[in-house]
């Protein structure tokens, strides 16, 4: 699956179970930890689980399964690891304690529109 197809459905898996204020920001020209990072956040465990569950859901119905999936059962902070994009789903202030969009803002933010 192509970059761009995984972050589009990772997002609508997102957007569907109403994920708040996700971003997407191109990191490849920064580290060679992944190409994209994706950033969600939920306003309860019980939304992050969902989220999480959600993208690898849709994810894997188009034969896609994460290389790796930490914190779920503490459910503050989940990340699916899918190699060259990489989905960060969090409590929303476990999202604004590490702000991980100002640690990477030297990254291309990516308009969700348009993807």
């Amino acid at each position: 699956m192509e970059n761009k197809e995984l972050l589009k459905t990772a997002v609508n898996a997102l957007l569907d179970k109403k994920a708040k204020n996700p971003q997407i920001i191109k990191i490849g020209d920064l580290t060679v930890l992944a190409d994209y990072f994706i950033l969600a956040g939920g306003t309860s465990t019980t939304q992050v689980k969902t989220l999480a569950d959600e993208v690898e859901k849709k994810l894997s119905e188009k034969g896609v399964s994460p290389t790796r999936t930490e914190g779920y059962k503490g459910a503050n902070w989940i990340v699916l690891d899918y190699i060259d994009v990489v989905v960060h789903i969090f409590h929303e202030e476990t999202r604004q304690f590490y702000d991980l969009e100002r640690l990477w803002q030297d990254g291309e933010f990516i308009n969700i529109e348009e993807i």
